[in-house]
């Protein structure tokens, strides 16, 4: 039975990209990658997705409080094969290491302009309407 596109990642996927992000970020927090840049960045991973054959790992990061997050991504996907070699001691468990790709996680963007949206003067007036209607 063949899955269709569309119907997500798998629960290993989601177990496995989990793990991953849990190695990933103990690597981040003690500091081993040499790069300024990252030195003085706190990233926040919000979410590693696996590929289906679990080769890929595609680390969804946030930046905190850098003035340019894209820098910050670049350096990271420059040091994705030390940080794979980094994290294979706590994913000795895999058959395969995964190939390391660093995006930049733009949720949080997403989940305030929503918020916006939700305090516009245009909503809130359709809100209060239809409570008005309830009662």
């Amino acid at each position: 039975m063949n899955k269709s596109a569309s119907s997500g990642p798998s629960q290993r996927q989601l177990r496995v990209g989990e793990q991953v992000r849990h190695a990933l970020s103990e690597t981040l927090q003690r500091g081993e990658i040499i790069d300024p840049l990252i030195e003085t960045t706190v990233i926040s991973i919000s979410e590693v997705r696996m590929s289906p054959d679990l080769k890929i790992a595609t680390a969804f990061i946030s930046p905190l409080g850098a003035p340019h997050p894209d820098a910050v991504v670049d350096a990271l996907n420059k040091h994705a094969k030390f940080v794979r070699g980094r994290v294979s001691h706590a994913l000795r468990q895999m058959k395969y290491m995964p190939e390391f790709r660093f995006r930049l996680d733009t949720s949080f963007d997403n989940f305030s302009r929503i918020n916006e949206l939700l305090k516009s003067p245009e909503v809130a007036r359709d809100l209060d309407a239809d409570d008005k209607e309830d009662e």
